[in-house]
């Protein structure tokens, strides 16, 4: 399974020094959508230059002009970018064909949508590469998640594309998200909320090897 770490901070300045710090642990970068929109995709073409062997996600979090946004992600720099997956089906087809021109990712993210395996089959279909169960900030304040890996183990078993976990994922859960089905995790607070961000993705990294 692969570590993302998500960068939801609110300054390129802020989120290269803590990618200075705990590069050498994960293996993609995610630009987080608040981080994007502060300082826009600058961010995805900064992280490209000074990590270039590392994956650049870009949480878009496109709901229209599928096809547009994706192709602005890419030129900026990105392997990856998000749509929401209640969106319209021909958004996602246009960031499907996007990716495809430039040999990138698309990854939907299952925010808000109701029947998650419904969703996810139609999702592999129109021909994302990633599905990602995300447990929103707004929810988890609210306490209103459900059991990440009983919706994993449910999405694995449903469809055959890759899977990515999202929302609340740290040291003590993460073996549980890749016992379930995970291919990436991606991990926010845990690790730039911690006294040493260093550290605490060297042991979330440790914890994913230690599963083999």
């Amino acid at each position: 399974m692969k570590l993302q770490v998500s960068v939801d901070l609110l300054s390129l300045e802020q989120a290269m020094n803590l990618l200075q710090e705990v590069s050498p642990y994960v293996d993609i970068i995610e630009a987080g959508t608040p981080l994007i929109k502060q300082e826009g995709l600058k961010v995805l073409t900064t992280f490209k230059q000074y990590f270039p062997d590392k994956l650049i996600f870009a949480d878009m979090k496109t709901m229209d002009a599928g096809g547009l946004e994706a192709e602005m992600a890419f030129k900026a720099g990105a392997d990856f970018t998000t749509v929401l997956a209640v969106s319209n089906d021909s958004t996602i087809e246009g960031a499907v064909t996007a990716a495809r021109k430039y040999g990138k990712y698309v990854t939907a993210d299952l925010i808000s949508v109701s029947d998650r395996v419904s969703r996810a089959r139609t999702l592999e279909n129109l021909g994302v590469n990633y599905l990602e169960l995300h447990c929103g900030l707004d929810e988890q304040a609210n306490h209103l998640c459900t059991s990440t890996a009983d919706e994993l183990t449910a999405l694995r078993n449903a469809v055959s594309i890759s899977l990515s976990a999202a929302g609340g994922i740290n040291e003590k859960t993460i073996q549980e998200v890749e016992a379930a089905g995970a291919d990436v995790a991606a991990v926010g607070a845990a690790i730039y909320s911690a006294n040493s961000p260093a550290e605490a993705a060297r042991r979330l990294r440790e914890k994913i090897n230690s599963q083999g």
